[in-house]
């Protein structure tokens, strides 16, 4: 697949189109090997300012790019004997959130996600992540049956909201997803959240009222998105990215206010550039939570998810 750089990456790709460009003149001329090794040189070093000075809004961008890994990537690199469970049992069966129960690591677990697609067919079908109101009793019947059987529960968040078309709405979408916030907060068993990608409204945070909430470096976790909320600030979504700026929406400041518990480091250039480090780190993060977790009773688990959610917005 060819690499998709984005608007801030335009010098990096550049160098390297050039860098490409020599290499194939390499094997009928000896004479570019030193040039080759400056540019790639410059390109390495011009990445890691880049990364190392990602303002928010760039980050938006490194949080949507459609390399990204999506939740079906997830359950291949994480999962094994995973089995898929289907529909509400109320009206049908939302693509835009999967979820089923499977094995992470030898331990039986029940997972959910958004799914975006990663084309024009498969976005059509997951509706780019963007639930509507079966997806979310979907996830309230994962959860349900994962308290049944005493399995933690997984869920990896990544949508820009979710769906406000008219049929969502007549169907109940507010009550959805209040229903699924709500029987997150009242599970009994471990719930480990992390946000892969986009991180939009309620959308997001029906499948986020976990004991821990962790998110990708580059990924993002807001009430709105940036597009959104310079509409409503300045009716100008074209400001999207003085909203970026201003909302608050990345790791290291949500962090800082308790909104999450813990960032996992992405590969240098986002977690498209090395798909299966970053999906590993994503393990390593959940399998370490899931050890502190495991020896909680369920009122304990309960009881520390509440205060958790009590601690946000608390000024001493």
């Amino acid at each position: 697949m060819a690499t998709h750089y984005l608007e801030f990456e335009k010098p990096i790709a550049e160098l390297e189109a050039k860098i490409a460009e020599l290499s194939q003149l390499a094997p009928s001329s000896g004479d570019f090997e030193a040039e080759i090794d400056t540019l790639k040189a410059k390109a390495s070093a011009l990445r890691v300012e880049t990364y190392d000075n990602l303002d928010p809004w760039m980050r938006t961008q490194v949080a949507r790019h459609p390399q990204r890994p999506h939740f079906i990537n997830y359950i291949d690199g994480l999962f094994t004997d995973f089995e898929e469970l289907h529909g509400d049992r109320q009206f049908g069966d939302d693509q835009a959130i999967l979820g089923g129960v499977a094995r992470f690591r030898g331990q039986g677990v029940v997972i959910m996600g958004h799914e975006k697609g990663h084309d024009t067919q498969t976005r059509l079908k997951h509706n780019f992540g963007m639930a509507r109101p079966e997806g979310y009793r979907k996830a309230v019947r994962l959860m349900d049956m994962a308290e049944r059987f005493g399995l933690p529960v997984l869920s990896f968040v990544d949508t820009a909201g979710a769906y406000p078309g008219l049929g969502a709405e007549e169907r109940g979408q507010a009550e959805a997803i209040a229903r699924s916030t709500e029987r997150g907060l009242t599970l009994g068993v471990p719930y480990i959240a992390t946000v892969t990608g986009e991180g939009g409204s309620g959308g997001a945070i029906a499948i986020a009222a976990a004991n821990r909430v962790m998110m990708l470096e580059h990924s993002i976790y807001s009430v709105i998105s940036p597009e959104g909320a310079a509409g409503i600030l300045w009716r100008d979504g074209s400001r999207a990215k003085d909203a970026a700026m201003a909302m608050r929406i990345t790791g290291p400041d949500l962090l800082e206010l308790k909104i999450v518990d813990r960032v996992i480091g992405e590969p240098l250039g986002g977690a498209h550039t090395a798909p299966e480090a970053a999906i590993n780190a994503v393990g390593d993060a959940i399998e370490d939570e899931l050890k502190t977790l495991s020896a909680l009773s369920p009122d304990q688990i309960r009881a520390q998810r509440a205060d958790r959610f009590y601690a946000i917005g608390r000024f001493g």
